[in-house]
């Protein structure tokens, strides 16, 4: 097959063709690999593209050098990756590898130029197809078959490729999340490896489970997929409470449906109590934000609720209004999505929080001097104004002060 999209034609920048050029007059092989070639594939523009060649990285770091290319990055040189930077792009470029020994966190390579061999070593069938840049497709899983049946397959045996890296488990949820039409339609032996192998999880850093499982969280099937979570015992190695609340979980996941909620909104519906983000946050090192988000969801989950009349927005413009802190409003639209409250998000996000109208100077003006009952007076005012909705201007207010 030979792919000629027009996603796939925009990306010939001058950046690609010069390094495409450069590849070419010494006899490397340079491919488009991997995630990009997935998206291409399924209409989409990638967000990323990453290139796989049979170029060592000490040839591409002479053949760069010497045409003047600047390098940047050199970390992932020892993995095999080259970063060159032309016409204000980044071309990240991999050496074929074989990984030679694998702890189940981190591999040891060795380079090659066999492309299945490159391809045999990636997780699932979807990401392990190469593209040339004459639009060739290099498929040696049937990961194209796979693509387009949305199907979500590891490439050769299930328990071989997540022994060699265990968060791969995680990956499987979210290319299932990604790709798969419907929830429920898996490989039993896929399941049975993923359950066999969960343990392995526990040696996984947080912060890598953290970045697989939020995008988990919003991805589709969701509600599926993290009661399978617990169905394969893997919740308690990636700091999920063990008697975590599938059934509020369930309800929130409708309610959050085109909302666009925060991972960390979805997640705390999991959660019955404090303990439960504490040891999240032991496990995955949240953000101090996060974890702001996720106490105050719980704390005022349920006793925060619209108020029955004409402005049933009120309870919640009433605690962005008291709080000291600036992020609350943000936290509110938070609680409304968990809620499910999406009329009230819209009414939310259009309004502006009102500027308090009255200040010192003006009391002062009309005659009160000690701050003591400035401060009192103000108070009255505030609470006055907050039982009008925010609605009452200056002039009423202290007209109001006259008859207190």
């Amino acid at each position: 097959m030979r792919l000629q999209s027009p996603q796939f034609q925009a990306l010939f920048t001058p950046g690609l063709r010069s390094v495409a050029e450069m590849f070419e007059k010494k006899n490397y092989e340079l491919r488009i690999a991997g995630g990009a070639v997935r998206d291409l594939l399924s209409g989409m523009t990638p967000q990323d593209v990453d290139f796989a060649t049979t170029a060592t990285p000490a040839e591409m770091k002479e053949m760069f050098t010497s045409a003047g290319v600047r390098l940047i990055n050199n970390k992932g040189e020892k993995h095999g990756t080259i970063t060159a930077r032309l016409h204000e792009q980044n071309f990240e470029i991999t050496t074929l590898r074989i990984d030679v020994v694998t702890d189940g966190r981190h591999a040891e390579v060795e380079f090659t130029t066999d492309w299945e061999k490159d391809a045999e070593r990636r997780d699932l069938t979807i990401n392990s197809m190469f593209l040339g840049l004459d639009g060739m497709l290099y498929d040696f899983f049937n990961g194209y078959e796979d693509l387009k049946n949305k199907k979500i397959r590891f490439v050769g045996k299930a328990t071989e490729r997540i022994q060699e890296d265990y968060l791969r488990i995680l990956r499987y949820f979210r290319f299932y999340g990604r790709i798969a039409e419907k929830p429920g339609v898996h490989e039993s032996s896929t399941l049975q490896a993923i359950k066999d192998n969960a343990k392995g999880l526990a040696g996984i850093s947080g912060e890598r489970i953290w970045v697989e499982l939020k995008k988990i969280l919003l991805g589709n099937h969701v509600n599926h997929l993290v009661q399978l979570m617990y169905e394969l015992d893997i919740a308690q190695y990636i700091g999920l409470p063990l008697d975590g609340d599938l059934e509020e979980f369930a309800r929130v996941t409708k309610n959050v449906q085109n909302l666009c909620p925060k991972p960390m909104t979805v997640l705390t519906s999991l959660f019955k109590g404090k303990d439960d983000i504490t040891n999240l946050d032991l496990r995955l090192k949240i953000s101090k934000e996060e974890k702001n988000l996720g106490l105050f969801l719980m704390k005022h989950r349920q006793e925060l609720t619209k108020a029955v009349g004409p402005e049933p927005l009120k309870p919640y413009q009433d605690v962005i209004m008291d709080s000291r802190e600036a992020n609350t409003n943000s936290k509110i639209c938070e609680l409304l999505k968990y809620q499910g409250e999406d009329q009230l998000l819209q009414e939310l996000q259009q309004w502006t929080v009102p500027s308090f109208p009255v200040s010192g100077h003006d009391l002062r003006k009309m005659g009160m001097s000690s701050g003591k009952e400035i401060g009192a007076a103000l108070q009255q005012l505030r609470d006055e104004w907050k039982k009008s909705g925010y609605h009452m201007d200056k002039e009423e207010l202290l007209s109001c002060l006259k008859k207190l």
